[in-house]
């Protein structure tokens, strides 16, 4: 666990094994549905620097930057990764949020992942494939405090829950120098209304 002030954060180097990392992220890149999706920011539409897929239980919806998201079912591969993570901290998530960083000129800006289907205090778990990047928090409010680096690698574990969300922002920084693919899942857990269940029940028939 970090020492960060205002935050839980937890870092698990290799969470996966070597032998299995290349063939995760071989898979995920070839069969996932990726899309560039197009977000809002400072009240103008941009194509996200990244591409981008949402899985989830029926119902699990996310919002963000002007999106709405409906999840894709789970793969088996999705699944059993999900499990492996909520085993580890004792936590449920019933829905993930990929992106694919196919070089140093795709990046996350600065945010929080504090939307209101998330719940107070969410858990995000997020699971690295491929290059190594650097992903950085910064304090919202207190600004002596200094910019926190982790260089999350091929198969590493990244957890921040608690008030990590109310008072952190965090990012993946474009980098001009030579980096290869990168593909990350956040797990989460949306917190599913009964007229969204309804919704995607409705769907399904």
């Amino acid at each position: 666990m970090s020492d960060l002030v205002d935050a839980e954060v937890a870092h698990y180097p290799e969470f996966l094994r070597d032998g299995e990392r290349q063939s995760i992220f071989d898979q995920l890149r070839d069969t996932t549905p990726w899309e560039q999706h197009m977000v809002r920011l400072f009240g103008r539409s941009h194509p996200a620097p990244r591409l981008s897929a949402w899985y989830g239980d029926p119902g699990a919806t996310y919002t963000y930057s002007g999106l709405q998201l409906s999840p894709q079912h789970w793969t088996p591969l999705l699944d059993r990764l999900r499990q492996r993570v909520s085993i580890l901290i004792s936590k449920p998530f019933n829905s993930a949020l990929l992106n694919y960083y196919r070089d140093g000129a795709d990046g996350m800006g600065w945010h929080s992942d504090d939307e209101p289907e998330l719940g107070r205090d969410p858990c995000i778990a997020s699971l690295s494939l491929g290059s190594e990047r650097r992903f950085l928090l910064r304090h919202k409010t207190q600004s002596n405090l200094p910019t926190s680096q982790y260089l999350l690698g091929n198969g590493d574990l990244l957890i921040m829950q608690g008030k990590t969300q109310h008072y952190w922002k965090h990012q993946i920084p474009k980098t001009r120098r030579p980096v290869g693919p990168r593909i990350n899942i956040t797990f989460r857990y949306v917190h599913v209304t009964r007229n969204q269940e309804a919704q995607s029940d409705a769907r399904t028939q």
